[in-house]
This record gives structure tokens, C-alpha cells and sequence, in this order.
């Protein structure tokens, strides 16, 4: 009979695993605790220190590295092994279930100390995974619960193909060279001042290729953070591959929307919003986000942050878009898209922005830093001018603050209420001065900007850009103050009526 080893310190799906080998007439050898569930569950298991014909040893530390276990794991089918097994009555083991010590969650415990986090560094679990995958031409490893049901199928059918054999070790290797650089990252921080930024290691997992970068002479691909996921965690249900302008555009547009908790649509071209809206359906806000400027519109991706349905495809008409994302598609939306021969449809099902971090590469290196998710906790926004805003005023200008962090700076918004929510009616921004994306954002705006509000994403350097926003109509700013000339800015609102709001908090995005 066939050996499987297990010694798993997480124990999810473990006995059912065991029953499935144990129907197939393999023999148990498992580790302590791992016996014992598994004789708890009426398994018969032989206890690895029967096994080897020697106990566990140093309160657990060592229980797996025995020779009997690694000859049986390393063994080729060569005649000078097969030789060494007999001559020491060693048996061969084809399967290895196995998973490790939870370093990485002791050490993201407040206050765990180092001997701690020393006892959760496993030995004996990166051993075996190492030999078996080492020897994964006739050895199975499985060190991921996920991949139980996949083997015993496999077991159960024609027994385990060399390709997965092949997938888990290199699941395996990459398991191990994570675990030990937590463990190097750990005990080099520990004489490093609080604040030192930890060594960054990345894995990234190669989605797919894609026919070129920005332009037609660059080669790009498309690399996510998890196994076999799909683009922004996605899947493309309809249309051409997406392309790399599509995917940095797609990004743009659905962190936008999933800002916002009411039905919200973004539109983006060239990696900036050109419209944006909540309203009470989907629709609507489509609509409105439409209308703040249809020009640039044209050619863009569209975000959603509610599922896509009838009303709202049947509303874009001809327009030809590039993309859509929403969290689900309706099957009525759906066969209305499949007119739309040229549009790719992603259905991104997690509402929320990703990964909580950001890189950009530079000459010689990365910048890393958090991802912007809005306002910090306790921000206090302080009325500056003689007049408060009024309520519909206080509900616009909430809205263009989100709106404007998703612009590039120096990021200026125009907004207005509609029925049942609020839409951008102008935007300005990615010019080297503020005031010339303040004069773009009431252009575009034209007549829409009276009684429309303002968001800047950074101060006011000089007030010209509060007198050209007066000039433009618009009745109520909002920014985050600082400069040393707000008192001017201040006085330009004042003299025009408006009401200006200060937030004390930049939102730049270069």
C-alpha cells in the first residue's frame, strides 16, 4: 500500500482528506496532533515516532527529520536507492500533507515577543515540503488546503498527473522562500528603529501578456498578486483582450466609483475622470456623469459601483466605450453589450480598493506609499468664510472632494446637485498651475458652473483662482487651507459671496 505523511498545524478539510486516502487503501503516517485528530476521527494512523522508532524530542521541535521520513521522500527510482531503502528497511512515501507554524500571524500579533515568534519558525514542515518537492517526478506534495479536493479527485481517478504534480512544487518553493524572508524581515527589524520602512519583497503572478505597453514599441504584461487571478481581480466576460491603456484607465475609473456608497458612475479618458455622479439608480447617474462632458467621453472606460443592468446599457446609446467594470452584468444588460462588439465587460466583484498600497518605479528604485482612501479618521472640515454653505451646497461640495482626489493635480471639480444626487458639471486638472485648471473646469462647465461648487485638491497659492472661480458663478469652495496667502483667497470669497470650506487635508495625485 501507498504511504501518505501528514503533519498539518492548520487542520481544515484534514480528516476528510484522510478518509478519502484511507478508501483508497493508503497508510497514515502522521505527526502528534495530526494523529491524534486523526485517530479521534476512527482513522487508522501510524504516529511518525512508531514510525521511525524514535520519539519526538525537544518539547516537538523534532519530530519529521529522521531519516526513515527524507529517505523515504528523496528516494529515485534508481537501483543504488531503492538499495539503501532495504538495506535500512525503509518504505518509500509518495504523498506529503503538510503546512507550517503560523509565523506570519503570530508576529502581526500587538506585543508578541521574540521567543514568541522564535517557537512559530518551523523546521520540520519546510523540510518536507523541500523534499517532496524536490522529488515532485514521483512525490506529492499538498501544502495548501485548497488543494485537497484537486488531489483525492485526481487519486481517485488515475492517480496525480505529473503537470500537478509539478504546479504543487512549485506552490511549495514559493510557500518556503515566503515563510523564510517573513523570518529574515522580522529579525532584521528588530534593531531597526520603529519607523525604518521594512525591506519590500513582492511576488507577482503573471496574468497574462499583453500585445503591447502604451505604445506599439513597448512590450508589456499583466502580473496580479495572487494565483491565477484575473485583471483588477476580475473577469473579462465580453470583447477583445484588454490592452495596457485599458487596464490603467479601468483602475482609475473603478477606484473612483467604489468610493462612493450611493449608485455611482465614473468615466474616464487618459486616466482621468471626465465625468462622475451619484444618483438614486444607476441609470441617472450614468446620465449625469455623461453630461459633464460628452466630447472626452467619447472613446473612455466606464465604472460602476452597483451591477450593471438594462436601464443603463439601453442609456449609453452609440456611445463607444473602450470598457466597462461593474460587480455583475444583468442578463438583460448583457444581451444589449453584445452590440457592442468592440466593448470589453469586467465583472469585478470586490467593492474596494486594492492593494492598500501603491508602487511607481523610478531610476534606481520604487516609491511606495498608502493608498489614499479619503479623509483620515477625525478630520474636522472648518467653515472659513463669513457665509456657511448651504445644505445643498454641504452635500456638493462632500461629493466633488471625493471626486477630485481621483483627478490629477492640481485637481479642480465643479459640481451641482441633480435630481436625487450630485454630478460633476466640470473638471481641470494635470496642468503645472491651479489657476488654469480652475479656467478648464469652468469652461467645460460653461453655463453649469453658476451655482455649481469647487473642490481643489491642495491650497489656494494665490487667490486668482478663487476670483476666476466667482467669475465662473460658482457659490461655495472647498480646500485644504494652508498656504500663506489663505487669508487673501479668503477675502476673494468674501468680497464674492461665496462660502468656503477648509478640510486640512491634501489630496494630491501626481
Amino acid at each position: 500500500m501507498p504511504n501518505a505523511l501528514l503533519s498539518v498545524h492548520d487542520k481544515t478539510g484534514l480528516v476528510d482528506l484522510a478518509r478519502g486516502l484511507h478508501a483508497l487503501g493508503w497508510t497514515l503516517i502522521a505527526s502528534g496532533g495530526t494523529a491524534r485528530q486523526l485517530r479521534a476521527a476512527g482513522l487508522p494512523v501510524t504516529e511518525v515516532s512508531d514510525y521511525t522508532g524514535s520519539p519526538e524530542i525537544l518539547g516537538g521541535r523534532v519530530k519529521t527529520l529522521h531519516p526513515a521520513i527524507h529517505g523515504g521522500l528523496l528516494a529515485r527510482p534508481l537501483p543504488e536507492d531503492q538499495a539503501d531503502l532495504a538495506r535500512l528497511n525503509f518504505q518509500l512515501i509518495d504523498l506529503v500533507i503538510v503546512n507550517l507554524y503560523p509565523f506570519e500571524a503570530t508576529i502581526a500579533q500587538p506585543g508578541v515577543s521574540l521567543a514568541e515568534a522564535i517557537e512559530q519558525i518551523d523546521i520540520g514542515g519546510v523540510a518536507l515540503i523541500r523534499a517532496a518537492a524536490k522529488n515532485h517526478a514521483r512525490v506529492t506534495l499538498v501544502c495548501d488546503p485548497a488543494d485537497y479536493g484537486r488531489v483525492l479527485g485526481e487519486l481517485q481517478a488515475e492517480g496525480v498527473s505529473a503537470a500537478t504534480r509539478r504546479r504543487l512544487a512549485v506552490k511549495g518553493f514559493a510557500q518556503t522562500a515566503h515563510y523564510d524572508a517573513l523570518i529574515t524581515d522580522y529579525l532584521a527589524r528588530l534593531d531597526q528603529p520603529a519607523d525604518a520602512p521594512a525591506p519590500l519583497r513582492l511576488t507577482a503572478y503573471p496574468v497574462q501578456a499583453l500585445r503591447y505597453g502604451e505604445n506599439p514599441h513597448q512590450a508589456a504584461a499583466l502580473y496580479g498578486f495572487a494565483p491565477d487571478a484575473g485583471p483588477l481581480g476580475g473577469t473579462v466576460l465580453q470583447g477583445k483582450e484588454l490592452s495596457y491603456n485599458n487596464l490603467l484607465d479601468l483602475d482609475a475609473a473603478w477606484r473612483c466609483a467604489v468610493s462612493y456608497g450611493a449608485p455611482a458612475v465614473c468615466i474616464v479618458k487618459h486616466l482621468s475622470p471626465c465625468g462622475v455622479a451619484v444618483a438614486d439608480t444607476l441609470a441617472a447617474a450614468y446620465q449625469a456623469a455623461f453630461a459633464s462632458d460628452r466630447r472626452s467621453a467619447f472613446g473612455g472606460v466606464i465604472a460602476a459601483n452597483r451591477p450593471f443592468d438594462g436601464e443603463t446599457a439601453a442609456a449609453l446609446g452609440d456611445l463607444f466605450v473602450e470598457c466597462l467594470a461593474a460587480p455583475a452584468f444583468t442578463d438583460e444588460a448583457r444581451a444589449l453589450l453584445a452590440k457592442k462588439k468592440s466593448c470589453r465587460l469586467v465583472q469585478i466583484p470586490a467593492l474596494a480598493i486594492q492593494p492598500r498600497f501603491e508602487l511607481r518605479s523610478l531610476t534606481g528604485g520604487l516609491l511606495k506609499q498608502d493608498a489614499d482612501f479619503g479623509d483620515p479618521a477625525g478630520t474636522n472640515w472648518q467653515v472659513a468664510s463669513r457665509r456657511p454653505p448651504t445644505e445643498a451646497e454641504w452635500a456638493a461640495l462632500r461629493f466633488a472632494w471625493v471626486a477630485c482626489q481621483h483627478v490629477k493635480s492640481n485637481a479642480i471639480v465643479l459640481a451641482r446637485a441633480i435630481p436625487g444626487g450630485v454630478a460633476t458639471v466640470g473638471i481641470g486638472g494635470g496642468q503645472p498651475n491651479r489657476v488654469d485648471c480652475v479656467r478648464i473646469a469652468a469652461e467645460r462647465a460653461g453655463d453649469q458652473a453658476r451655482g455649481a461648487v469647487m473642490a481643489s485638491d491642495a491650497f489656494f497659492p494665490f487667490p486668482d483662482s478663487v476670483e476666476a472661480a466667482a467669475r465662473a458663478g460658482v457659490t461655495a469652495i472647498v480646500h485644504p487651507g494652508g498656504s500663506v496667502r489663505d487669508a487673501e483667497s479668503l477675502a476673494a470669497a468674501d468680497a464674492a459671496g461665496m462660502a468656503l470650506v477648509v478640510t486640512g487635508v491634501r489630496h494630491f495625485r501626481h
